[in-house]
């Protein structure tokens, strides 16, 4: 069996290439070519475990991962975790791959599907609210999609967007990496702008002429209770993107405003039904437009496939016993 530490990770796929797969996951969905039970989600104290087993290709797997949002304050990761990788034929486990990297990187990929679909090729300028993880690798991977002049990023907390802007300096030397101290000058500069807080209010101010014509990613918001979005937001839209149906049901973005009929469920579609042609909108490149991921298993099995496969031609990882 192969381990594969975020070293492996990082070194076996481009950002571009995890795009493609993520992309991909989301053409099964529609397919239907796949099994994946409801993940089983335990919250304590704050705190929360996830176990994710999905079927689908030639492999299946489980991710297992925990949440802990104080993590922050003490300088260690919010999420941590492993993904077992197994052969769809014996069920034999292939891999193990470090859960953190594996995540950032797919869910970062994720949110750079809903960048190539729904916005025009011209975008160069891009907000990142949120100085985390997600946020490092949603830039990483968006910056693979469009050529973006400048990246502007705001956090509540100075130190922690200060590391950021460090961090993103030097992966993109030749892009303009700027600090504001407010999210209402972020995005009067930004023509994406991609969410990755857990905060249980709205990050972005209720305005609508601030919000129009702009492309949302919201990544952050995985529970009921949490929101980034204010009402103003759906007020523009025509039409919602989501990755999977259970982000109904599961996220305070999709709850709020459908109970409150500031969009209708007419109007919340999967990315995949534009991907695959099931229905065409022409307007969400040129209008205000909102892709909402709460991610799935699926993703991990598509991406976690991809860089073992990958990781065996270039000899990367670890053989382990077990």
């Amino acid at each position: 069996m192969l381990y594969l530490s975020e070293k492996d990770i990082v070194e076996a796929a481009a950002p571009r290439e995890v795009v493609d797969e993520a992309e991909a996951a989301m053409v099964l969905y529609e397919k239907k070519d796949f099994f994946m039970p409801d993940r089983i989600q335990v919250d304590y104290n704050g705190n929360t475990l996830l176990l994710m087993p999905c079927f689908a290709r030639q492999c299946l797997g489980t991710k297992l991962v925990t949440l802990f949002p104080k993590n922050s304050e003490k300088n260690v990761s919010v999420l941590n975790g492993l993904m077992i990788l197994n052969s769809g034929e014996t069920g034999e486990p292939l891999a193990v791959l470090n859960g953190s990297a594996l995540t950032a990187l797919r869910t970062g990929a994720v949110g750079s599907v809903g960048i190539r679909h729904l916005t025009p090729d011209t975008v160069n300028t891009l907000g990142v609210v949120g100085a985390g993880v997600q946020g490092f690798s949603q830039v990483l991977t968006a910056c693979s999609q469009r050529k973006f002049s400048s990246v502007f990023v705001f956090d509540t907390v100075p130190e922690r967007m200060a590391s950021f802007w460090r961090k993103l300096s030097k992966a993109f030397p030749k892009i303009n990496i700027i600090q504001v101290k407010s999210v209402e000058h972020l995005l009067k500069e930004s023509q994406v702008v991609i969410t990755t807080t857990t905060s249980l209010k709205p990050v972005l101010p209720d305005e609508e002429k601030l919000l129009e014509g702009k492309c949302f990613i919201g990544i952050g918001s995985y529970k009921p209770e949490m929101r980034e979005f204010p009402k103003a937001l759906f007020m523009l839209l025509k039409r919602m993107y989501i990755d999977t149906d259970t982000a109904r049901k599961e996220s305070g973005d999709l709850i709020t405003p459908l109970g409150k009929n500031w969009i209708k469920k007419e109007q919340v579609f999967s990315l995949g039904k534009l991907i695959t042609g099931q229905i065409k909108d022409e307007s969400g490149k040129n209008g205000t437009s909102l892709f909402k991921s709460v991610g799935m298993a699926l993703f991990d099995i598509v991406v976690s496939e991809f860089i073992f496969r990958r990781a065996k031609q270039l000899g990367l990882g670890t053989e382990i016993e077990i």
